[in-house]
């Protein structure tokens, strides 16, 4: 049994992540609270090198650096190496198809592997996986390739199409923004398309959507940006100009007092901050927009209204407070949305260790709302409203 085994809490870990790797069951290891202070974390995914199976560990640095190491499964130091590289950290997570489990090392040096029973079991009983590893040399199959002309101007990839390395975490945060404008398509009418890009700011996003639709899908776009700094939406203009973005305008001032002759299929907004997220939606409702993707920043105002003694045992804590805000404050979002007229979803944007600020906020306009759902969906709103901040909501 599991249990039985005479060995350290890094041999167990490098026995799991041995047998997960052989029975290519393993999804990432993810090396967390490094002692190193140059070092960020580790990400230890399974690949083909060279046609042969090596867990290849990528090593984020504070100077935004990637560095790469691979440790080949059939390297009789295969455990030796793993145990060596979990010395450098304090917590270590390994996620596979058969379950997860935890290192933990304290400061006084004591570890343990929370889960190990459980997963060596799973992982013992596992019949070998057919499907191949991914090769070492093979891309994730994004939507954008990487050496698109608006990405070298922006500054994201090189002359070559080579992405940046301090810029990876906003290529895969594009390309992911675009997946979900993917699975939307069948909300927007086809032909002509309208899309507003509102609290733009460097208007990545306006120049990925634009592209998408205009170059990708072959639809005429009529898409403007709209933000506060001048300085940068003279920039996006001029870059827009360059590119021949004939489509894609972009304009400065107040996203509330800013209106659109036509009504816009699409409303998008990324990182907005605390109530600008809330002007972006009131208005995109406002306009009856078929499809709203709001990715929300920073949220403080719940934060200074709280006003609850059923919570206050979790706002007391002020980062538990934080949290709780954050999440009931999109809740709220997602649900005023439904009181006019949308169906909504909470969604993850991109991985949380590239951001904390993963939230996606979807909402699609129904065709048949009646008026009745409309106002009990209003009414439960302004309950959670005087439930959370009491009654000068």
């Amino acid at each position: 049994m599991p249990t039985q085994l005479n060995i350290s809490a890094e041999e167990k870990l490098a026995l799991l992540i041995k047998m997960s790797s052989d029975k290519k069951a393993l999804k990432k290891a993810v090396f967390s609270k490094p002692s190193h202070p140059h070092i960020v974390r580790a990400v230890a995914t399974l690949r083909s090198v060279g046609g042969k199976p090596a867990l290849q560990i990528e090593c984020f640095t504070k100077d935004n650096k990637a560095l790469h190491r691979n440790i080949f499964c059939a390297s009789p130091d295969f455990r030796d190496e793993i145990c060596k590289t979990a010395a450098d950290f304090m917590q270590i997570n390994l996620i596979s198809t058969c379950g997860d489990c935890e290192y933990r090392r304290s400061k006084s040096g004591n570890s343990t592997v929370l889960g190990f029973d459980k997963l060596h079991s799973a992982l013992s009983a596992l019949e070998i996986e057919s499907e191949p590893i991914l090769d070492n040399n093979n891309s994730k199959d994004y939507i954008l390739k990487g050496d698109e002309p608006f990405l070298k101007l922006l500054g994201i990839c090189d002359q070559k199409g080579r992405i940046h390395d301090k810029k990876q975490a906003k290529f895969r945060q594009i390309n992911r923004f675009l997946e979900h404008i993917r699975d939307i398509l069948k909300y927007i009418p086809t032909g002509d398309v309208r899309i507003c890009d509102l609290c733009c700011g460097k208007s990545y996003l306006s120049f990925a959507v634009y592209h998408y639709f205009a170059n990708v899908l072959g639809r005429k776009v009529s898409m403007t940006g709209v933000d506060l700094k001048e300085d940068v939406i003279a920039y996006c203009s001029d870059v827009a100009e360059r590119l021949g973005f004939d489509g894609l305008e972009f304009v400065c001032g107040d996203i509330r007092k800013y209106d659109t002759e036509i009504t816009p299929q699409l409303v998008i907004s990324l990182h907005a901050c605390d109530t600008a997220t809330d002007i972006v939606l009131e208005k995109a409702a406002e306009w009856e927009a078929d499809v709203i993707l709001s990715t929300p920043c920073c949220h403080h105002e719940l934060n200074h209204k709280l006003n609850c003694p059923e919570l206050k045992f979790i706002a007391d804590y002020s980062m538990l407070r934080q949290k709780l805000c954050d999440a009931a404050t999109d809740a709220m979002r997602l649900k005023l949305l439904e009181a006019k007229g949308y169906s909504t979803d909470a969604l993850e944007l991109i991985d949380p260790e590239d951001t904390p600020k993963n939230i996606m906020l979807r909402a699609v306009r129904r065709r048949t709302f009646g008026k009745k759902a409309e106002q009990s969906a209003m009414e439960e709103y302004l309950r959670i409203r005087k439930f959370l901040m009491g009654e000068n909501a």
